[in-house]
């Protein structure tokens, strides 16, 4: 960051005084001082630069048109069909209206009546001792008889029946029964009658390419133009001390009146500047120059920072377009933070109290 080195009264103090401070040898007193940068040194040389190429011009031409009648089709040529349904009579047509069939007649079984003779006990036997009559031993065990005896068998007539026929069916047909239903038959099958329909057409008018556009060129030769040039011939950028009006190095103010919320310069303030800073820039080489911008208290203060930079880089670049180099003008904006008077935020305040703050300043200052 360049350093402002600003003398703004220097008062006689003897040469060691003056080396002490880097000031300007043998100053003044009561004078102010500067410390600039020394001007590069030019001149002017005659050039011929192609102001401008040669080129193409080209015009074209309309095409034009005719009227012809023609005859069109509108409606293309088609067939129609006419569809007619069959015709039907009527048959009778024989059906079985009941299957024959097979039945059966159930002929149950005949029985007959008879006996059975049944041993209903077997026949049995078993020993049995008697006496003998004509024994002799006083013991009658002596004269014991083992003699076997037989018992017949016992029978029981059973009654029983006997089957004279078996059980058996009689088959037995149930013929069929038969009638007849109405059935409508085809007579005559269905057909389709074809009719031509013939195609339609109109007549037309319409506009025909007579004389299609064309293009045509025409050869324009390059101009040449003479130009007179400026050549830096001797580099500057010594520093120096220069004898300056002590006013300039304090803010001084520009006599421009801002529109409120606007950093537009109009034809007064361009004026304004033309007359005020830009002779100062243009006699003095090397010196650069602070433009200070500030708003009054109304609105936001970031709104207000911003608008006070844009009115001062409005002015720096008006400069720039004056001829001006850039690095020797800083512009800075400092929004509502320096008001001249009391109309801070929330004070009310005339539009001409308000006025005062808006405005813009400018001084001189070193490298």
């Amino acid at each position: 960051m360049k350093k402002i080195a600003l003398l703004f009264s220097l008062m006689f103090a003897g040469l060691t005084y003056a080396q002490q401070v880097d000031g300007p040898l043998n100053p003044e007193p009561g004078k102010c001082y500067v410390k600039c940068t020394t001007a590069p040194e030019f001149k002017t040389e005659t050039v011929e630069i192609l102001s401008k190429p040669a080129y193409k011009v080209l015009s074209v031409t309309k095409p034009v048109y005719k009227w012809v009648t023609e005859k069109v089709l509108v409606k293309e040529a088609s067939k129609k069909y006419i569809y007619h349904p069959a015709t039907f009579k009527t048959v009778k047509v024989p059906y079985v209206k009941k299957e024959a069939a097979t039945k059966y007649k159930v002929i149950p079984a005949k029985f007959g009546s008879d006996s059975e003779s049944i041993e209903v006990y077997p026949k049995t036997g078993k020993w049995k001792y008697t006496s003998y009559a004509d024994c002799t031993s006083p013991d009658p065990n002596d004269c014991k008889t083992l003699c076997y005896v037989e018992k017949p068998a016992v029978f029981k007539s059973i009654p029983t029946t006997t089957l004279i026929s078996d059980a058996s069916v009689e088959q037995v047909t149930i013929p069929e029964v038969g009638s007849t239903y109405n059935k409508q038959v085809v007579d005559k099958a269905a057909w389709t009658e074809e009719i031509e329909i013939p195609a339609q057409y109109a007549t037309i008018k319409r506009q025909v390419l007579d004389v299609p556009a064309k293009v045509i060129t025409k050869d324009v030769p390059s101009k040449t133009k003479t130009v007179t040039k400026t050549i830096m011939v001797k580099a500057g950028g010594l520093k120096t001390w220069k004898e300056i009006d002590c006013g300039l190095v304090k803010p001084n103010r520009i006599n421009i009146h801002w529109a409120v919320n606007s950093a537009k310069l109009n034809g007064a303030a361009k004026s304004e500047i033309n007359r005020v800073i830009l002779p100062i820039l243009k006699s003095k080489p090397g010196v650069k120059i602070e433009l200070a911008s500030h708003t009054d208290s109304r609105g936001s203060d970031s709104f207000n920072m911003d608008l006070s930079q844009r009115r001062a880089d409005a002015i720096k670049n008006y400069l720039i377009s004056q001829g001006i180099s850039a690095d020797r003008i800083i512009s800075k904006g400092y929004g509502e933070t320096r008001l001249l008077n009391n109309c801070r935020n929330g004070v009310k305040c005339s539009e001409a109290k308000h006025r005062v703050n808006r405005r813009t300043e400018y001084r001189i200052i070193g490298d």
